[in-house]
């Protein structure tokens, strides 16, 4: 009779250029949204961390933000910052790159992981790929380059190739006993999801460039029973930004805040009542003060 598998925990990265799809890895690999997810590249500006327990491993998924090549504002500085601590803390990164999609700013991503770690490249979007010969000459070309430990190609979006992907990761988890309850899947509290979530509906319903100006500060957070009251305010950059948020009689702030509430109760699984208002703060983003009392890592 075989001795019982040993448990293994770790931590493992997932790291790569904005937009490569790190959130929607992160949310099918937990089983649930813990990270937001756009169209529009530079949406993740925290690290988020996500659980996964089952088959005597605990993986601890850490999504980085998108590294950014040009440093334009503190806020792009200390997002950078933020992917560089977490490349020195985990047990395996998984740097992921789009199928046919490899370009000068992967290989910057490239450059920062370290050559003597468990580096798995994780190959998204096949899916997108109509002619599925091509991913071999690309898994080729990228094993020259950098010395993986494994090459997997997956969609996360349709969650192709995932459960090998997990099991490949779980190969590389050091021994040892897990740190979260087994139906835990972030470490992220209430109120910071509740901001990332608000977050989301500004990048998804306004304009390709005003989001970037924006953050969102959760002023008051409220628990009774299965009710949470939750106080927010969207911060932007300038004043003439404020109009843009709120809409002609409100009907834009209105409809974010609803989108907002709607997918907090299903988080939560409970009732949100969810006031929102707009303040300026101009240039919250190169004032390295103010990214830390907004809660900004690094």
């Amino acid at each position: 009779m075989s001795e019982e598998q040993a448990f293994r925990t770790g931590m493992v990265a997932i790291v790569g250029r904005p937009n490569v799809g790190k959130s929607t890895l992160l949310n099918r690999l937990v089983g649930q949204k813990v990270s937001i997810v756009s169209r529009k590249a530079q949406t993740t500006r925290h690290r988020i961390t996500g659980v996964l327990t089952e088959n005597r491993c605990q993986f601890i998924f850490v999504d980085t933000p998108g590294f950014q090549t040009r440093h334009r504002n503190a806020l792009n500085a200390t997002m950078n910052r933020t992917v560089g601590q977490v490349l020195q803390e985990v047990d395996v990164v998984m740097f992921l790159i789009g199928a046919g999609r490899y370009g000068p700013d992967d290989q910057k991503v490239l450059k920062l992981l370290p050559p003597e770690g468990r580096v798995v490249l994780v190959i998204n979007k096949v899916d997108l790929e109509e002619d599925k010969s091509r991913l071999l000459p690309c898994m080729e070309k990228m094993a020259a380059e950098f010395p993986f430990a494994e090459i997997v190609p997956v969609s996360a979006e349709r969650g192709s190739n995932v459960p090998e992907l997990l099991a490949t990761l779980g190969r590389y988890l050091p021994e040892g006993e897990p740190l979260f309850d087994e139906d835990d899947i972030t470490d992220r509290s209430e109120r910071f999801l509740a901001a990332e979530f608000l977050r989301e509906k500004l990048f998804r319903l306004l304009g390709e460039e005003l989001p970037y100006g924006m953050t969102v500060e959760i002023e008051k957070f409220e628990v009774e029973g299965n009710l949470r009251r939750i106080f927010a305010a969207i911060i932007v950059d300038k004043a003439g930004h404020k109009g843009i948020v709120i809409g002609r009689g409100g009907v834009t702030l209105k409809r974010i805040s609803s989108e907002a509430r709607v997918e907090l109760e299903r988080l939560f699984d409970g009732k949100v009542y969810l006031e929102t208002w707009v303040k300026v703060k101009s240039g919250w983003a190169d004032d390295e003060r103010a990214l830390k009392s907004l809660g900004y890592d690094g």
